[in-house]
């Protein structure tokens, strides 16, 4: 896990709620580019799982979903295709991304389908920077995967609720949570996103740089989980061994890559995600900056834990950085917490 930079305590993430029977219908999903989480109200998250589908090409039935389908990639027939619907935090194929839902939703409701049982209402987390077009696909394709009534609210917001910052007090709050498919950022106050910024630019982005430099440098086609394997590696005191096929000689190839040349590879992709962060201070009151500047930026989603990322932001924002205590769960914590509080917290949803 990344080092937190000394700045102020971490803020705390909120435990999930005692579980309560008469309350566990409605379920917020984390709609990821890389991972689906699925909160239930009065159980906390109950679902983590790989945003993959695998679909009979011939048929179009969704054959799995999750880490079912993710085992898929790579070993399946001509006639079965795995994908990954969303790109960028966005949906690419709706009919993959309504299939998933169901599936998340049925399995939410302890194997219940569409039809048996009261529909649950269903909030679903979205980038910042999505369409009008966007928002209509995800609330209709969550309303044919069975949900009653659909709420969205956007990633930094549920995020920064996750991340326990106090986001309806007069004084500025900010977070950068860096997922599969973009990095969203948010200078909050009062219950509303004053800047943001939405970079289609993160973890993903980082993977395939890692992979295009393994090709290039070294003949070695790889795929994205060695990629994403060969990420996580980075800040080990070892170098990484790479097991791959020469491109030139299509033979079975070993390599081993430092931390100078994982850190060489990923540079543009980064440097692109500190550019978004620097740029959301292009919209900040003055009166926020210095209240940013006391309480830091607070870093959420799976990109938080990249090793160095903290001191990256500190050096070139000049701003304390701290890491959430969950990060990889603050959406979902997030989402969960206005399930709790629906009507309470009513003014934070974006539709």
């Amino acid at each position: 896990m990344a080092k937190r930079t000394p700045s102020s305590a971490a803020p705390e993430s909120p435990a999930a709620p005692a579980p309560s029977a008469g309350r566990s219908r409605d379920i917020g999903i984390d709609l990821g580019t890389a991972n689906t989480l699925v909160y239930a109200r009065g159980r906390g998250v109950i679902l983590d799982e790989p945003s993959v589908v695998a679909i009979d090409s011939r048929s179009g039935k969704v054959l799995a979903v999750g880490a079912e389908a993710r085992d898929a990639v790579g070993r399946t027939p001509g006639s079965i295709t795995a994908t990954r619907p969303l790109k960028g935090g966005v949906i690419t194929d709706f009919e993959a991304t309504e299939g998933m839902l169901r599936h998340f939703i049925r399995a939410a409701r302890g194997g219940k389908g569409p039809g048996r049982g009261r529909a649950p209402r269903v909030v679903v987390c979205v980038p910042s920077g999505v369409t009008g077009v966007e928002r209509r696909a995800v609330l209709q394709t969550a309303a044919r995967a069975g949900a009653r009534s659909v709420r969205l609210i956007e990633e930094p917001m549920a995020a920064a609720i996750g991340a326990g910052l106090p986001v309806h007090e007069a004084r500025g709050s900010m977070v950068v949570d860096i997922g599969g498919g973009s990095t969203e950022i948010a200078i909050i106050s009062l219950g509303g996103m004053v800047a943001t910024r939405s970079a289609r630019v993160a973890g993903d982005a980082l993977d395939a740089a890692i992979a295009a430099y393994v090709e290039r440098e070294f003949a070695i086609a790889v795929g994205e989980r060695t990629a994403e394997e060969i990420k996580m590696s980075l800040g080990g005191d070892e170098p990484v061994r790479v097991r791959g096929r020469d491109k030139n000689t299509g033979m079975p190839k070993v390599v081993e890559l430092t931390s100078e040349e994982i850190l060489e590879a990923v540079e543009k992709p980064l440097q692109a995600i500190v550019d978004a962060v620097r740029g959301a201070f292009d919209d900040c009151p003055p009166e926020l900056y210095g209240d940013v500047m006391e309480r830091g930026i607070v870093l959420t989603g799976g990109g938080a834990l990249l090793h160095g990322l903290d001191e990256r932001l500190v050096k070139e924002t000049g701003m304390p950085v701290v890491v959430a205590d969950e990060p990889l769960g603050c959406v979902a914590l997030g989402t969960g917490r206005c399930l709790e509080e629906y009507d309470k917290l009513d003014n934070v949803f974006a539709a």
